[in-house]
């Protein structure tokens, strides 16, 4: 089984903490729909003929798209594809864009998951972040979901921005489980290159972040939504059981996926590619039935290091049976100090984050990788 994602690159404004490919300009969009067609053309084979059982449009601001716009991409991706019965199919959403004629239309689709980005129910928040919602908006956006038939909802959180208090945070988690909604993906506040917030923060315009607040939020976290019946199924993500997102597990479970769109990143095993980031040189490549992309063979530690990275991340861990002895061997003395300190966990011929190491889980992971050669 495996998974297709579509990189739709067009958003209203910028948030100024994004370093994701995507342009305010829509001027290209006709261009882009027609390219991204032929895109899944180009690519019919990459997947080796194994059928797709997720679909996920990200970006960007995939619901910046068209009803019609929509329905082409899906009805074309399942006349060259074979789509599994009860596909997951996820939609991002902003709450500017949610309507009721919306969500009939992509209900109609066959859209059945959405994930909105919420990022916070304070409007002081949202506009420190340059959103292009208020918090009302936030709020009626899940209502109307919910009305109109969404039950499968996801929504994104951040914590750890420089004015968010622990008391606040607590309102942002009570708020979404007051919804009722199934699954939530919660991320730390990053500062990336280039962005508006890391000119804001080197200009001194606005502070920095405090990894320890943010350490202190990830835990009350863990906290509340262990106490609320969630499962923390991978670092970022909660979901009551049966609603964890099909997509991004296949990520973690090492499956295929193809990725279509400017920037969009495709595994089948055993290489990687990822598609230029630039909307009009993708264009004029796919015109001309070209794939503009670059690829990466993975060589056996690859591999083992990437299997590592992800399964660190999961609930699940890190099964020891499928390295070899002297791989395994290796990874059990390099975790004995994470052990000890009890950071990670050691069972059943399995190694698994404790709540404390998940706080590490980057630098854990990056200390146990094997050295090529």
């Amino acid at each position: 089984m495996a998974g297709i994602y579509f990189h739709i690159p067009f958003c209203r404004q910028a948030c100024h903490y994004c370093n994701f490919h995507f342009s305010t300009s829509t001027v290209y969009k006709n261009e882009f729909v027609a390219a991204l067609l032929k895109e899944l053309e180009l690519q019919k084979n990459y997947l080796a003929g194994e059928a797709v059982e997720t679909i996920y449009f990200g970006g960007g601001t995939p619901s910046l798209l068209e009803a019609a716009e929509l329905d082409s991409v899906l009805n074309t991706l399942h006349s060259i594809f074979p789509v599994t019965d009860g596909a997951e199919i996820t939609l991002e959403a902003n709450p500017d864009d949610i309507t009721a004629a919306k969500l009939i239309a992509w209900n109609s689709s066959g859209i059945n998951r959405l994930s909105i980005g919420i990022q916070s129910f304070y409007d002081q928040d949202l506009q420190w972040m340059n959103r292009a919602h208020n918090s009302r908006q936030a709020e009626e956006s899940i209502s109307l979901s919910q009305r109109y038939g969404f039950n499968n909802i996801s929504i994104d959180l951040i914590y750890g921005t420089p004015q968010l208090s622990n008391e606040h945070w607590k309102v942002n988690v009570q708020k979404a489980l007051s919804f009722g909604i199934p699954h939530l993906s919660c991320y730390a506040l990053t500062v990336e290159p280039k962005t508006t917030l890391h000119k804001q923060i080197r200009l001194h315009q606005t502070p920095g972040v405090d990894p320890d607040r943010q350490s202190e939020q990830f835990l009350l976290l863990m906290q509340w939504l262990e106490e609320a019946g969630y499962e923390h199924y991978e670092i970022s993500n909660f979901a009551r059981p049966g609603f964890r997102s099909r997509h991004n597990s296949s990520y973690w479970q090492g499956k295929k996926y193809l990725g279509l769109g400017p920037s969009a990143h495709s595994f089948n095993g055993a290489s990687r590619q990822w598609n230029i980031a630039n909307n009009k040189r993708y264009i004029d490549a796919v015109v001309n039935n070209i794939v503009p992309c670059e690829k990466e063979e993975l060589s056996a530690v690859q591999k083992i290091n990437e299997y590592i990275m992800t399964s660190l991340r999961t609930a699940e861990g890190l099964h020891l049976e499928k390295l070899d002895e002297t791989a395994t061997a290796q990874l059990i003395q390099a975790s004995r100090k994470f052990i000890d300190h009890r950071l990670m966990d050691f069972s059943e011929n399995c190694l698994r984050l404790t709540r404390e190491g998940k706080l590490l889980a980057d630098g854990i992971a990056a200390d146990l990788f094997f050295d090529e050669g």
